[in-house]
């Protein structure tokens, strides 16, 4: 895992520049920063109380912190609402991190996993929730690991705190959304299920149930600690703060890394060392991202209110810089395949849907399709967004539509001269060996 070379951190009582987040690990052990490291620098949680801690929700609102895990919703308004909500408050942190592009939770879950419960507490004081969960995948084992262990820490050094409960997820792309981990919290299957209602009004128990994932936490923890003004002092008016990038293809540099939004993409992957054959194109944002072709590349910013008008956004933060030698439609292809078999398996649309889309994808590839193949493309994944019980397909069509329209070229030419010889490249997107079929 890497971190850029940006300017050093002031002394920490006015907060870090930069790194911030990733200034909580631990380089000189390389492992996890332990309670007493991390206690010289972050003071104990203020305990829940019967009453929600309208200072805290107040902060956030004024620092402008929104959610790191890809909808880019106002973390101060998700507080307020659950605040507000009647019954038993729980906090969730989703470390599912089912983004095989992604590994930014999992690092902060693994080196920095004090602060993640610091901000898991000071959420749970800011709405008075009685409960935390910590959901992270049982594939996961140092994440595991590291958040048992840190939580023992605190339990042998007597500090007060709500409950905290680890619940291990299927290793299942659809075991972070928001609703399938509170049906597994119920006992239930890690799948989807109809809403409304959303968590916020009711969730685990039945109570109002804040969800948020671990950056996101991570970014509270530290608004707690310096202040709004200081989450401020970096990113942009719209969207303050850093973020997290999971960086990895075409460059020489690969891991996390975390930047102020708003940074250019060129001087981050400038940054990144690229090969030396260049790049063709970067995915941005996953899975459930888009393609950018190297023109857009050039121009674009790292923020949402710039990305979207582009057809993009930020995602789960991860940049994969493809090679001229590699194949995008089999890229696509390979990952469009991969989440048909994620699918939760409960509505036509996304059964169907994406398995004739990957089917079609995988013709695109091989050079055997048509022109009817590609029209049938465009009209499947017309039927099939918007109409999942969650927004699963949605990201995949997003990914599709992207690709047909970066790659038209290349689209073309496989459709008139069949497959490039770029696909028998060795497969840059990393893909898991095998679906996972437990949803328990």
């Amino acid at each position: 895992m890497i971190a850029h070379e940006l300017p050093s951190s002031p002394p920490l009582s006015t907060g870090p520049s930069l790194p911030r987040l990733l200034s909580a690990l631990d380089e000189q052990s390389g492992g996890a920063t332990s309670l007493s490291a991390h206690r010289r620098t972050y003071p104990p949680p203020t305990p829940a109380r019967r009453q929600p801690a309208e200072s805290y929700i107040a902060a956030v609102e004024k620092a402008g912190l929104r959610g790191r895990g890809g909808a880019g919703f106002p973390t101060g308004r998700k507080l307020r609402t659950v605040s507000e909500g009647q019954g038993r408050r729980v906090v969730v942190v989703n470390g599912s991190e089912g983004e095989p592009a992604s590994a930014k939770d999992g690092l902060l879950l693994t080196r920095a996993p004090h602060l993640v419960l610091d901000g898991a507490l000071l959420a749970a004081a800011a709405i008075a929730a009685r409960e935390v969960f910590v959901g992270i995948e049982r594939g996961k084992v140092a994440a595991l690991r590291a958040i048992h262990h840190a939580i023992a820490e605190r339990v042998h050094a007597h500090e007060p705190m709500v409950p905290v409960r680890v619940v291990e997820l299927p290793e299942r792309y659809l075991s972070g959304e928001e609703s399938a981990l509170v049906h597994l919290i119920n006992g239930g299957e890690a799948k989807p299920t109809s809403t409304p209602p959303r968590p916020y009004q009711r969730g685990v128990g039945g109570g109002p149930t804040l969800i948020d994932n671990v950056e996101t936490l991570c970014h509270l923890a530290q608004i707690v600690q310096w202040g709004p003004a200081w989450f401020r002092s970096q990113g942009t008016v719209e969207e303050p703060g850093t973020m997290l990038l999971t960086l990895s293809g075409a460059v020489g540099r690969r891991g996390v890394c975390e930047i102020p939004i708003g940074m250019s993409l060129a001087t981050i992957l400038s940054s990144s060392r690229p090969n030396a054959g260049g790049i063709s194109a970067v995915l941005l944002g996953g899975y459930y991202g888009t393609w950018l072709s190297v023109a857009d590349a050039r121009v674009a910013t790292m923020d949402n209110a710039t990305l979207r008008r582009m057809g993009s956004g930020l995602g789960c933060g991860a940049v994969i810089a493809l090679p001229p030698h590699a194949c995008a439609l089999s890229e696509t292809a390979r990952v469009l395949t991969w989440l048909a078999g994620q699918t939760a398996g409960q509505c036509g649309p996304c059964v169907h849907g994406l398995a004739a889309i990957a089917g079609g994808m995988r013709e695109l590839a091989a050079g055997t399709a048509s022109l009817r193949t590609l029209e049938s493309l465009h009209r499947w994944g017309d039927q099939v967004e918007g109409r999942g019980a969650c927004s699963f397909p949605d990201g995949a069509v997003r990914l599709l539509r992207s690709a047909l329209k970066v790659f038209n070229n290349d689209v073309a030419r496989h459709i008139s001269h069949g497959p490039c010889s770029a696909a028998a490249h060795q497969p840059v997107l990393p893909i898991p060996s095998a679906n996972v079929v437990s949803w328990r």
